[in-house]
């Protein structure tokens, strides 16, 4: 451990520094949060490989042993998301609630976004927003492996879309970069990149994603603050600084989880709410739809669907896109996905997402060719797999949508995306 570090947290615990000092050599604790768009905890119970410990601040989280969950098809289903525990206690303070308008800030890799996801039950306009590029690619891989069909994921400095949203937002979370003290125990490589200058710098650009949240947020809404990190500057400092600056937001409740106090590497959160006042509107933007494309579409979906799915259609390049209702004009963002991404439409011809096998309801689908953990272990790595039938088809893992395949021949040409493939 750093020296000056150590000088730091033991000036923060006093008589409880040797006990976080203990606690950093043992192991980290890991969990996962049941994604309850697709199941109920109690459900994801009966057919768990893992053996599950509640986590007490959210519902759908448990703690596991595993190291590696994610090698589990279940994963690939979206059934669950890799999640360290306490991490899962910001997401629930915000309250977000169907039909509402939310932002997620600076949401990569997608935890909490995923856990407002499932908060929203898929009613609402879910905004997942990631500065970093490479970073923002990971996200909407999260977001459409969860199954989440009412998240637009875009992005943007905070600062350019704070003029662009004035007062838009029912609720937002700000989970912001920080210095990561809380990862030393699962990545030992933070330890030697931590230093006081870095510190500074993340308080310092926090409070300026704090401030640009601050104008997005509608009268009478409620910002939350999160970061991993213990540091008093970027966390109770950032709190007050932000309160002085703001009159019209009061700080409602923070909370401070140590690894040595609570299962978990360690969060905070602080909850604020903007006073009463007049709120602004944004109006819906007008969604071009190609035509032919949304036909192509209507004839896929009568023979690949039970029911075609609810919503309105739009033509994002040359895909189409089921969008959330009231989407705002996409005008100079950089749109990753405006919603939920149903196929592309080339040469006359509608051709489906990965995404749709994984967005819509598992009973929805007309074929299903279900494998075996052989089987989808083969199909996870690209391999061409023995089936019978003819047409696109979702292939699924005990009942359970995992990708997309072509029958023909005897054969299931496989469609599970190169970038995902094992």
């Amino acid at each position: 451990m750093n020296e000056r570090y150590s000088e730091r947290m033991r000036d923060l615990l006093g008589e409880e520094f040797s006990a976080y000092e203990v606690c950093l050599s043992g192991a980290p604790v890991r969990g996962i949060r049941i994604n309850t768009l697709k199941l109920t905890p109690e459900a994801f119970r009966v057919v768990s490989p893992f053996s599950l410990e509640p986590v007490p601040w959210e519902a759908s989280g448990f703690y596991i042993e595993e190291e590696k969950p994610g090698k589990c098809p279940y994963h690939d289903a979206g059934l669950f998301y890799v999640q360290e525990p306490s991490a899962m206690c910001a997401a629930p303070l915000l309250k977000a609630r169907p039909g509402e308008r939310v932002l997620d800030l600076c949401s990569a890799p997608g935890g909490k976004g995923t856990q407002l996801a499932q908060a929203m039950d898929g009613q609402g306009l879910l905004v997942l927003n990631e500065k970093m590029p490479d970073r923002a690619r990971i996200l909407l891989q999260n977001v459409e492996r969860m199954g989440v069909a009412n998240a637009v994921v875009i992005s943007a400095d905070p600062a350019a879309l704070a003029a662009r949203f004035e007062g838009y937002f029912d609720k937002i979370l700000v989970d912001a970069p920080c210095s990561g003290e809380g990862m030393l125990r699962k990545e030992p490589a933070a330890a030697s990149e931590w230093s006081e200058g870095k510190v500074r710098m993340c308080a310092d650009r926090q409070a300026k994603i704090l401030d640009s949240a601050s104008r997005m947020l509608a009268p009478g809404g409620t910002l939350v603050y999160s970061t991993c990190t213990f540091s008093r500057e970027e966390d109770e400092d950032n709190a007050s600084r932000f309160c002085a600056g703001h009159p019209d937001f009061a700080l409602k409740e923070q909370i401070k989880l140590y690894p040595h106090r609570v299962r978990g590497e360690g969060h905070f959160a602080a909850r604020f709410v903007r006073a009463q006042g007049e709120r602004m509107r944004i109006r819906p933007a007008k969604l071009p739809v190609d035509r032919r494309a949304a036909e192509a579409w209507r004839r896929f979906a009568a023979d690949f669907l039970l029911k075609l799915p609810q919503g309105e259609l739009f033509s994002f390049g040359d895909s189409l896109c089921l969008v959330p209702e009231g989407l705002f004009s996409l005008d100079g963002l950089k749109v990753l996905r405006p919603g939920l991404c149903l196929g592309t439409y080339r040469g006359g011809r509608f051709e489906p997402a990965h995404a749709l096998a994984l967005g819509l309801p598992r009973a929805n689908f007309t074929r299903v060719v279900d494998c075996s953990d052989e089987e989808i272990a083969r199909y996870l790595r690209g391999e061409e797999l023995s089936a019978q039938g003819n047409g696109w088809c979702v292939v699924a893992y005990r009942g359970w949508p995992v990708g997309l395949g072509k029958l023909s021949g005897g054969r299931l040409k496989n469609h599970y995306p190169k970038g995902l493939r094992r």
